[in-house]
């Protein structure tokens, strides 16, 4: 953006990397501290211009749209924490894309009592890019492949794929209990509420979201079944409620799992939940080219498995 002042009234250009956005978002972030309410009045009440004009809150911004954004008085920031810049192991890099692999227990972006998270330390190793957002979320308990783009145009592009289910994400989970079936397919409508303590949660409800999940056994022990989890919509803890509701918890889900076994688990070895994101496949949003990215199981999920082995063995 050229940030062009004049009197108390904000001038901006937009450039490449504010093409395709909706006003109202680009506004929640070039107004940080501003209620989102302000924003919505003075849209409505047609102080914002572009090229001079009125546009309501789902326009499209295009590049070279020049935006009057009348003065407004911004919240006085508390102290914000520091944010440590840090690099995580890279599976992928162009000048459009970045695939990292997540470690548990690191949220993707701060907020719900989190300062910071990935998105944040890695801005904060890269200061000279000019554009860093997540295409994807992961649970901070999961693991593995998290991909970011570093170009609106590749993340719109990505954001379309995904929608149009052109994107294959796969998982890798332990679950309680002998799973019977080799293959498959687990079609439940998953509704998201708040619980009494202001916490996001997610349950099979006829009137939820449709959800699609594809199962596949891998291995089995008499009281685990490890299972790869084929993501064919993206819901909010699709593969936790979908495998809870079937009775078959993800070992070490704090959410949605066996809790009295979770404390079990613990003393075994397994310090959090078994859900690893393994792979995803698309093809590049700007290229065509295929790419696959994979992850690893990390050496703690590893050496759970490499236990129960060693146990059934005995």
């Amino acid at each position: 953006m050229n940030d062009l002042r004049k009197e108390s009234v904000t001038f901006l250009e937009v450039n490449e990397n504010g093409a395709d956005q909706r006003i109202d978002n680009f506004l929640f972030r070039h107004l940080k501290g501003v209620p989102k309410s302000h924003v919505y009045r003075i849209l409505r009440g047609g102080e914002v211009r572009v090229n001079k004009k009125r546009v309501d809150q789902t326009y499209r911004l295009q590049p070279g749209d020049v935006l009057r954004i009348p003065p407004v008085r911004v919240a006085e920031k508390p102290e914000t924490a520091f944010v440590p810049a840090v690099e995580f192991p890279v599976l992928y890099e162009d000048d459009a894309l970045l695939a990292v692999n997540k470690p548990a227990g690191t949220a993707v972006h701060g907020g719900s009592g989190v300062s910071f998270g990935v998105i944040e330390q890695l801005r904060r190793a890269r200061p000279q890019a000019k554009f860093l957002e997540l295409v994807h979320r992961l649970d901070r308990e999961t693991s593995g492949v998290l991909l970011l783009a570093k170009k609106r145009s590749a993340l719109t592009a990505m954001h379309e794929i995904m929608r149009e289910g052109n994107s294959d994400k796969r998982y890798f989970t332990l679950v309680l209990g002998q799973w019977k079936n080799a293959r498959q397919h687990v079609k439940l409508p998953l509704h998201k509420f708040d619980t009494p303590q202001g916490e996001k949660r997610v349950m099979v409800r006829e009137d939820g979201q449709a959800s699609h999940t594809i199962f596949t056994l891998q291995k089995s022990w008499p009281e685990f079944s490890l299972l790869e989890a084929q993501l064919k919509t993206g819901r909010t803890h699709q593969i936790r409620v979908h495998l809870a509701h079937l009775g078959f918890p993800i070992a070490g889900d704090d959410k949605y799992g066996d809790f009295a076994r979770n404390k079990v688990l613990m003393k075994q070895g397994l310090k959090r939940m078994f859900l690893h994101a393994h792979s995803i496949a698309f093809a590049h949003p700007l290229t065509g080219e295929p790419l696959l990215l994979t992850a690893p199981l990390p050496q703690d999920l590893q050496s759970f498995i490499s236990r129960l082995d060693a146990n059934a063995g005995a």
